[in-house]
């Protein structure tokens, strides 16, 4: 990509760029957005700088990722307003340090120059920092520990609480407000001091996290279990899918992106580490052995169960139970054909997934996406977010309650 494309001398720049992670839905249908909360902040920092600076009318004060619809267009967006913001504003929480959107973030701003209008005794990095919850027992990565940020300057209730806290309650209304004149304030000063050059508008996908490695329990992963485009049955229609197994598009046309990229950047939202393979690169990491790897989400095509010998392999999985793999069925209450076929699909389904199935409410095509099977792109995104979570709180249980390792040979004694 060209460096500083069609950014003129005279274009106005937005004082400052809002990085977030996105929080992830409670497990109810129909639940605000929580963030929100995030968009509130946004909005009120915007209005404080304009009421302290000499903006025109019109022109950018900020900007905030509002959409989790990633893709080509919204990467180069990012990359664009990374390149061009005066100031990098990373809103502070322990997703946000496992968010690798985040850390691209951060990576893509910190490689541009600062320079300072004039020596101070404070070192300017065009970054400030924001606390959005009290971090105080929490172990901050290398570049965000190099900043040594002061936040008790922008008063003590926000420093022991986080601007999430001093909003969400009432008794701390005024010092909210403080925090945010305060942090507009901090936002201009590092503004007018330093002088950052346009960078690069670099690939967004391709570009390290800033942050330290994730550890093994912040790893997903996501296993697709549908059809190549040539292995379809004769009765089965081949727009909704690929060359490849993954490249399975349930919800077209209201997505036309295979499901495994939607599913993949909903995880890393949440800040986990995806990796998306097709389910038979994964059935013997999943099935083998008695002690489950990274927590899995299972994307299946009910339709791929007509192929039996495919179908055993997902019938042993579910035989096996692992709470550590959540199973979601996606299907598209607009495809006729499965709806034409629903009976028999249902029927495959509660052969190869009894276990599964009978742990929930029994997903039928014709309810309104509940129980694994999501309806639609936006009932599968709500879902998705769930069964994550399923599966990594049920990873973690057994680690936690797994006894301790005790020599390989010890057996039961039979003897007196």
């Amino acid at each position: 990509m060209s460096s500083g494309a069609g950014q003129g001398k005279d274009t106005p720049r937005p004082y400052f760029f809002l990085s977030y992670a996105h929080t992830p839905r409670v497990n109810s249908r129909g639940a605000a957005d929580p963030n929100l909360w995030v968009a509130k902040l946004y909005q009120d920092l915007c209005e404080a700088i304009l009421q302290i600076t000499d903006v025109p009318p019109g022109h950018p004060v900020g900007f905030m990722d509002r959409s989790m619809h990633q893709g080509q267009k919204w990467a180069e967006r990012l990359s664009r307003e990374l390149a061009t913001c005066r100031v990098f504003v990373p809103l502070y929480s322990p997703r946000y340090f496992k968010s690798e959107a985040c850390g691209k973030e951060w990576h893509l701003f910190s490689r541009r120059s600062v320079y300072q209008r004039r020596p101070t005794a404070e070192r300017m990095t065009g970054i400030v920092p924001a606390l959005w919850v009290a971090m105080d027992h929490y172990q901050l990565p290398r570049v965000a520990g190099e900043l040594q940020f002061n936040h008790d300057s922008f008063g003590p209730e926000y420093a022991t609480e986080g601007l999430y806290a001093l909003m969400k309650i009432a008794a701390f209304s005024s010092e909210y407000h403080a925090a945010v004149l305060r942090l507009a304030r901090r936002i201009v000063e590092v503004a007018n001091q330093t002088v950052i050059p346009i960078g690069q508008v670099l690939d967004f996908e391709s570009q390290p996290s800033a942050f330290d490695q994730p550890d093994a329990a912040d790893q997903v992963r996501i296993a697709v279990f549908s059809y190549r485009e040539r292995e379809l049955p004769p009765h089965r229609s081949a727009v909704w899918y690929g060359e490849q197994r993954t490249d399975w598009q349930p919800y077209r046309p209201d997505s036309t992106r295979p499901l495994s990229q939607d599913a993949a950047d909903i995880a890393r939202s949440m800040g986990f580490q995806p990796t998306v393979n097709e389910f038979e690169d994964e059935s013997e990491h999943l099935a083998g052995g008695e002690r489950p790897g990274e927590p899995c989400v299972l994307l299946v095509d009910r339709w791929a169960f007509l192929d039996g010998r495919r179908a055993e392999a997902v019938r042993r999985l579910d035989r096996r139970n692992l709470g550590s793999v959540a199973v979601i069925e996606p299907w598209n209450r607009d495809d006729q054909q499965s709806r034409d076929h629903e009976r028999m699909l249902d029927e495959l389904g509660d052969s190869v997934l009894a276990v599964s199935r009978g742990a929930r409410q029994r997903p039928s095509l014709r309810e309104e996406g509940t129980g694994g099977a999501p309806g639609s792109i936006e009932e599968f995104r709500g879902e998705m977010e769930r069964a994550v979570m399923r599966a990594c709180t049920a990873h973690e249980q057994h680690h936690r309650n797994r006894p301790e390792d005790g020599p390989a040979d010890r057996r039961p004694s039979i003897g007196p």
